[in-house]
């Protein structure tokens, strides 16, 4: 009897979804097939819905205290005031909170029940809150959310908020020796002429003018950092600590091949982002500690006099989602500033920088190279037939 033409679907291995999980945490879509991209994809996009309905579960106090009206705090706020305040401040922590939660289940049916939970409630606040009309609104955006997951979108997203969150720590010692660009931006702060700039310039241009510096930063940084990995992207090689350090994972079972697949393009790209990214997301976030401490400060040392003789303006509101608080445009946009220009120094800092090399980024590309490692054993283990990129292309 001649054997059928076509193949019995295989079921799939353990060690390969759990191989396929072990990728999407540390933010390599990429070396994943497209069919593994694509699996799942309700349980794995779990943690951006539960963070969605927890920003429209967020709404429906504010709306039922505002009624939809416009709020101005003018000198000292109301008890009701303080409410709006204390919800607008901890909507960030309350959103990130939630969603870091629904990302620590394991289990892939309570992830799709979170996912299903997180999508009914968010039906439920927008019939309360506007109609039936704006549901659609609300299927198109879960829509997107699952279409982002399956690209990898997801996964890298998912992986920047969790290495943030869990490198507080080693950014306050950045935060340290970020200590001269403090003291060095002083001297913007109480400069007069900087202040005339920050109160005229629009919205519009100060933004462009801030993705300008920081997207001279950000491709500074991109560059070396290619150039640094460039050699391990090319041929990853394997050592015996390499192996002990995948005993405890999906790999640990895998044999090493005996000669390792090319990355694609995607891959190199994928993993360069990873570093990068790491890298980025770290002097941004002491860049917006550096801007709020300004904030802090002039709110502190400014007076109505003194404002209106550095920046001609007397205006002291500004409007931050839709409340109007009594901080001066110029100074938001004055501490904006400085935050970009913060960020150009420490970026600069942190390439030449040979203590901050060997602290944060010497263990981020031993750890890319243990992850190249693992990607070697598993492009090895799945069936060819599921390789969908050829070397060199994706």
């Amino acid at each position: 009897m001649n054997p059928s033409p076509h193949r019995a679907p295989a079921r799939r291995d353990p060690s390969s979804a759990a191989a396929e999980s072990w990728f999407l945490e540390r933010g390599l879509p990429a070396v994943l097939t497209r069919r593994a991209r694509w699996r799942r994809l309700w349980s794995r996009s779990a943690p951006v819905l539960a963070a969605y309905a927890t920003l429209h579960c967020w709404t429906l106090p504010i709306l039922l205290i505002t009624h939809g009206d416009e709020v101005v705090i003018d000198g000292q706020p109301t008890p009701r005031e303080w409410v709006l305040v204390t919800l607008v401040a901890i909507a960030p922590v309350l959103i990130t909170f939630v969603g870091w939660l629904v990302s620590r289940l394991s289990d892939s049916r309570m992830r799709s029940v979170a996912a299903t939970v997180a999508v009914s409630l968010v039906a439920i606040v927008l019939i309360v809150e506007t109609s039936v009309s704006h549901l659609p609104d609300a299927a198109l955006a879960a829509v997107m959310v699952l279409l982002l997951t399956g690209s990898g979108i997801g996964s890298v997203t998912g992986w920047s908020v969790r290495m943030t969150l869990s490198h507080l720590a080693t950014i306050g010692a950045l935060a340290v020796r970020a200590l001269p660009v403090v003291l060095l931006t002083t001297l913007v702060f109480f400069n007069s002429n900087i202040w005339l700039m920050a109160s005229t310039i629009s919205a519009e241009r100060l933004a462009l003018a801030i993705a300008f510096l920081v997207g001279i930063a950000s491709v500074f940084v991109i560059s070396t950092t290619a150039e640094r990995v460039k050699p391990m992207l090319q041929a990853p090689t394997v050592q015996p600590k390499n192996c002990q350090e995948l005993a405890d994972t999906p790999f640990a079972a895998m044999p090493d091949p005996p000669s390792s697949r090319p990355l694609t393009r995607a891959e190199r790209a994928n993993v360069v982002f990873v570093l990068t990214a790491h890298q980025l997301v770290q002097i941004m976030v002491v860049a917006m500690l550096t801007a709020t401490i300004y904030v802090i400060l002039g709110l502190i040392v400014l007076s109505p006099a003194l404002l209106q003789e550095w920046s001609h303006n007397v205006s002291s509101n500004a409007t931050v989602l839709g409340l109007t608080v009594p901080v001066p445009d110029s100074l938001i946009h004055l501490c904006l500033f400085i935050g970009a220009l913060t960020f150009m120094y420490i970026s600069a800092r942190a390439v030449g920088d040979a203590e901050y090399r060997a602290t944060f980024v010497d263990p981020l590309i031993e750890n890319l190279h243990i992850t190249l490692i693992a990607r070697g054993r598993y492009r090895a283990n799945i069936d060819d037939t599921d390789v969908d990129a050829s070397p060199g292309g994706d």
